[in-house]
């Protein structure tokens, strides 16, 4: 699908100028920076839905980790320890 895109004079010089120094076209360079930003706000999208979907789930029944659990358990995974989950609590 084609979409039309008004860019001001210098933006389009310096995708240009992106797309020479790459040897790519500047359409190729225009589609890859639109891909890579909506990859990355769905991430940033799916984890604020993460976040508040554990902050409902917090204040409904209480259960949580302390920062130091979470932190010590953290810390053993890092190192390739075999570490569950700690229990939550209220």
């Amino acid at each position: 699908m084609a979409t039309s895109v008004k860019l001001d004079d210098d933006l389009k010089d310096r995708i240009q100028n992106l797309a020479n120094a790459q040897s790519r076209t500047a359409h190729w360079i225009m589609r890859k920076a639109i891909r890579d930003y909506v990859e990355r706000e769905e991430k940033r999208e799916a984890f604020k839905q993460d976040a508040l979907r554990a902050w409902e789930t917090y204040q409904k029944n209480g259960l949580h980790l302390t920062l130091e659990e979470a932190d010590a358990w953290l810390a053993k995974l890092e190192t390739d320890e075999d570490a569950e989950l700690p229990e939550y609590h209220v």
